[in-house]
């Protein structure tokens, strides 16, 4: 619960003074001595803390996971492997995707809201796209994929278009010559989050190429992110569409 949703069940009597001093002051953080474990940044985003997996031990993926879980009852963690699934699979609601790489649990189903379109420009830049779904997804958002769209075959796109018209993001994600999104944000009226991926051949530079032609799009209402960013993607076009909800029904 975030410090807005806190302070409204305060104004409708269901919190006490007490509960809010105790969560506003109480241990902003645990020291797991290889981490340091954010537990404010719920009340802070109105999101917990995402764990990134690479890198990390299975051990200290298992140990990050307990900790959150019990504080949150929801987590998510991205680029794991089959190893730090193997570490949590005890954990109850614990899932893993092998494609996206995404890995979460979710003890209790969450009203999905809104409408975030992720769509792809060709089935090699799928993971990337599916790690962009499944966090906007996890999140909360309701999630429609539209995958292997690429303007080299752009009556693919077009013969989904109608389906663009109410979305309140767009997360497009490209590798080669990276031109999905410009067309993308040409076409629809919602915020179009570019994701440049690292498929390509040598003159793609591991993504570079997709990336340039992204932040030189002159299609007005596109913003970009890091190479094969599918989190930062998803996570972002969340935040949109949730602001969205609010306003909506405000």
């Amino acid at each position: 619960m975030n410090v807005d949703a806190l302070l409204e069940e305060f104004r409708q009597g269901r919190v006490t003074a007490e509960e809010i001093k105790r969560q506003l002051t109480g241990h902003s953080y645990a020291d797991a001595g290889f981490a340091r474990l954010d537990h404010h940044r719920l009340l802070r985003k109105g999101q917990p803390e995402v764990v990134f997996c690479q890198g990390k031990t299975p051990e200290h993926v298992a140990h990050i996971f307990r900790e959150l879980a019990q504080a949150n009852g929801r987590v998510l963690g991205t680029r794991a492997d089959a190893a730090h699934f193997e570490a949590v699979r005890d954990l109850p609601g614990a899932g893993y995707d092998p494609l996206s790489r995404v890995l979460c649990i979710t003890r209790e189903p969450v009203e999905l809201v809104g409408k975030v379109i992720v769509v792809s420009a060709g089935t090699a830049d799928m993971p990337v796209a599916e790690e962009a779904a499944r966090v906007a997804e996890h999140l909360g958002s309701r999630v429609v994929r539209h995958f292997d769209c690429g303007v080299a075959g752009i009556h693919r796109f077009l013969s989904v278009l109608d389906d663009f018209l109410d979305a309140r993001a767009v997360v497009a994600v490209a590798g080669m010559d990276g031109a999905l999104p410009s067309v993308v944000g040409g076409a629809v009226a919602a915020p179009v989050i570019a994701v440049p991926t690292s498929i390509g051949y040598g003159a793609s530079f591991g993504g570079l190429a997709a990336l340039l032609t992204m932040l030189n799009s002159c299609a007005p209402g596109v913003t970009v992110v890091n190479i094969d960013n599918g989190f930062g993607a998803g996570y972002m076009a969340h935040v949109i569409n949730a602001q969205c909800e609010t306003a909506a029904k405000g």
